[in-house]
């Protein structure tokens, strides 16, 4: 496919010697730029593909390779695998040794800090869900989000399949294993402690593949903890993770799923409600969190993990709630609306919204700023 040409209607300006950039306002600039973004998704698309078949891996274990090494490792064609070698160099995901040399014997390897940020689970770089989850969970359904437009209606989140949950659940990994132990203890310290005596329990609902369940149970192991999903699909997920963690943590014995709503948590007692990057995908928030209200115990409390962004709209919005608007018109707001009657909430929750939510469900709201550029914490407490 060539590559698009932008005509210029009047010669570049020159000042001093030198070529002036066009104006931000101007249409030129505003080319250039969806340019720059068209780019970025093309080679975002040529990592999905370096992940889905294996490429980054087979790199990683064979150091610097030829193509056709490569390609044997990774049972790929070569000449294809060339093509994808060569790009992803210049797109500098890769480096190459002699890049003069004639093609067959140029050694292309992956650097150590972007094969961590690839295909380590457990870094706290870890990237690749941002590959995975627009690529192959948004784009894959872009038609059928068409029609849903069109048609004024949702799109149901089983749509969207295993990329996007997979992809999802990856995003929040490092959150719930490097900074959800730490924002309890420090910003919940009475829950902490209760949650360390024997009996206690928690509820996880909106669970998804259960990275939040299984973390939690590691937090507080003298925890129950329950993890309830609606989508089957998830729940799924969550049982195999929890089939392969591993026995010695005694997770089996304390940690269940299942699928269904928010009433279906077990008996009202639980010290810890939480839900987590789920509230604003609801279309019936407020009837989730009256059911959440219903099953603290006295005393306990609702954990909600939400997107950290600003108190009001603003054109100027920082980079994460550009991603957030994005994630919302994509998918979080056609989730919310795929059931009727829906709050059409979207991804871009402000405080006042979960502080209006929450009043109207007999909950009261502390709005928890833990520094991070993604996420805001919020402890929701019942009424007198």
């Amino acid at each position: 496919m060539a590559a698009p040409v932008f005509r210029r209607p009047t010669p570049v300006p020159v000042q001093r010697g030198k070529p002036v950039a066009p104006a931000a306002d101007s249409t030129q600039a505003f080319s250039l730029r969806l340019f720059g973004a068209g780019l970025a998704s093309a080679e975002l698309m040529t990592c999905f593909l370096g992940l889905e078949l294996g490429l980054y891996e087979a790199l990683r274990r064979i150091g610097p390779a030829t193509a056709a090494q490569v390609a044997e490792e990774a049972s790929l064609d070569t000449r294809m695998v060339r093509e994808w070698l060569e790009q992803q160099t210049c797109a500098a995901v890769l480096t190459v040794d002699a890049p003069h040399a004639p093609p067959e014997t140029r050694r292309f390897t992956l650097p150590p800090a972007h094969a961590e940020a690839l295909l380590d689970v457990g870094s706290p770089n870890w990237i690749a869900p941002l590959v995975v989850m627009p690529i192959g969970g948004m784009a894959a359904v872009l038609p059928q989000l068409v029609e849903a437009y069109r048609n004024r209606q949702g799109l149901p989140y089983a749509a969207y399949g295993e990329a996007l949950r997979g992809g999802q659940a990856g995003l929040n990994r490092g959150v719930f294993e490097h900074h959800l132990p730490g924002w309890i203890s420090r910003h919940l310290p009475d829950i902490d402690a209760r949650l360390r005596i024997p009996g206690s329990s928690i509820a996880d609902v909106a669970c998804g593949s259960g990275l939040s369940t299984l973390a939690l149970a590691r937090m507080f192991p003298d925890a129950e903890v329950y993890g309830l999903d609606l989508d089957e699909a998830s729940i799924r997920d969550a049982e195999a993770n929890l089939a392969a963690a591993d026995p010695a943590e005694g997770l089996r014995e304390r940690v269940t799923f299942r699928a269904g709503d928010a009433g279906e948590a077990g008996a009202a007692g639980h010290t810890l409600v939480c839900v987590f990057d789920a509230l604003h995908d609801m279309s019936a928030p407020v009837d989730v969190l009256r059911a959440c209200r219903g099953l603290m115990a006295p005393g306990g409390a609702t954990l909600l993990m939400e997107p950290s962004v600003g108190e009001r709209f603003t054109p100027a919005a920082p980079d994460s709630e550009r991603f957030h608007y994005a994630v919302s018109v994509l998918h979080c707001l056609p989730v919310g609306m795929s059931r009727t009657p829906s709050a059409a909430t979207g991804t871009v929750m402000r405080p006042d919204t979960v502080r209006a939510y929450a009043g109207e469900a007999g909950l009261d709201t502390r709005v928890i700023d833990v520094g991070h550029p993604f996420h805001r914490l919020y402890r929701l407490t019942a009424r007198p």
